[in-house]
């Protein structure tokens, strides 16, 4: 038997964390996050909110349990609005804490940060192998922050690409996505604008990853047959898309629960707009076959992602696993006996 009390707690950084996994990978973890979502093998709340009117912004915690591989982790995540500009640091922290499920032995406590860029990005992924067209051949991402890194490399495994267009109202933000992203990929260049409306108009998949608390992405600029991951809204009042487009559209949400309070749906809902009877289901019924993605290539179909705390659990042993093969972070004896 184990001895258990001579475990050490392994501590990794953010850039210990980088390219411990493929973007193939972090895609396959999501979807068994997914799949045992859909299964119901699992256990999870959706995500706590603590909101302060002194600080701008919140924090939100999330713990979760999933079957296949067997794991538990909570993770914390500071979102702070004011950090750039007031202390330069980043907008958002992010904490990781995986933990033995049988014994709760905590097995490591790793940043979160780019762990989440990438298995956010996953969530679009997923959802466009599963949701999109076969065909699909042009990607327009709304928004190039962090999370655009993460939802360009997981995307890019997924389909061979022969455009890819990127969205800021900041030329410099733009400028940078493309001097640091470009390099990475031969087969297309990221074609960078300031005008949403033609970088989405024409896109077979569209992944939008903005704040924004109010549609930027209309309901006239998208054609039949296009994919949208809806990934950007997760909070109460948050919305990316005119409520227009999801009337008629195919939706699937990660976790319905969070989602009628924090996704992108959470507007048009409250407004009456649509109703929880117009949703397809969540995308779990999609992996575990339950449901179709689509029914035709004329269809628009939508992802409400939010971003569940079973995407953690379900990814964070994988890079445990490769973190102590290549003996990388530090090892700190956190308990005595």
């Amino acid at each position: 038997m184990e001895n258990w009390a001579n475990r050490k707690t392994l501590i990794l950084g953010r850039n210990e964390m980088v390219g411990l996994l493929e973007p193939h990978e972090y895609n396959d973890c999501v979807e068994q996050a997914y799949r045992m979502h859909g299964e119901g093998r699992f256990y999870m709340d959706p995500k706590g909110h603590i909101v302060l009117d002194r600080f701008p912004g919140e924090w939100e915690a999330m713990p979760s349990y999933i079957e296949e591989p067997h794991a538990a982790a909570c993770k914390w995540v500071s979102i702070r609005e004011n950090n750039r500009e007031n202390y330069n640091l980043p907008t958002v922290f992010s904490i990781l804490i995986y933990t033995h499920p049988e014994t709760g032995f905590p097995l490591a406590i790793v940043d979160g940060s780019y762990h989440t860029v990438m298995r956010t990005g996953s969530a679009a992924a997923v959802s466009a192998k599963w949701m999109a067209r076969k065909d699909s051949k042009k990607l327009a991402i709304v928004g190039a922050g962090h999370m655009a890194e993460g939802a360009l490399a997981t995307c890019n495994a997924v389909f061979p690409w022969s455009e890819v267009r990127i969205w800021s109202r900041s030329q410099d933000t733009l400028d940078h996505f493309v001097k640091e992203q470009q390099p990475k990929y031969e087969s297309f260049e990221i074609k960078a604008s300031t005008n949403l409306e033609q970088t989405v108009r024409g896109a077979d998949v569209v992944v939008t990853l903005t704040p924004a608390r109010g549609p930027i992405v209309m309901a006239d600029w998208i054609s039949p047959g296009t994919h949208i991951a809806a990934v950007g809204a997760d909070k109460k009042g948050d919305q990316e898309l005119e409520g227009r487009l999801l009337k008629g559209a195919r939706i699937f949400v990660d976790d319905i629960r969070q989602c009628r309070t924090d996704g992108e749906i959470n507007v048009p809902l409250s407004e009456g707009l649509i109703t929880e009877a117009d949703l397809a289901g969540e995308i779990g019924e999609v992996v575990t076959g339950r449901k179709p993605g689509r029914t035709s290539d004329e269809q628009i179909t939508i992802f409400d992602s939010t971003g569940i705390a079973l995407q953690d659990s379900a990814t964070v042993p994988l890079e445990y696993e490769r973190a102590m093969s290549a003996g990388v972070g530090i090892e700190k004896k956190m308990i005595s006996t």
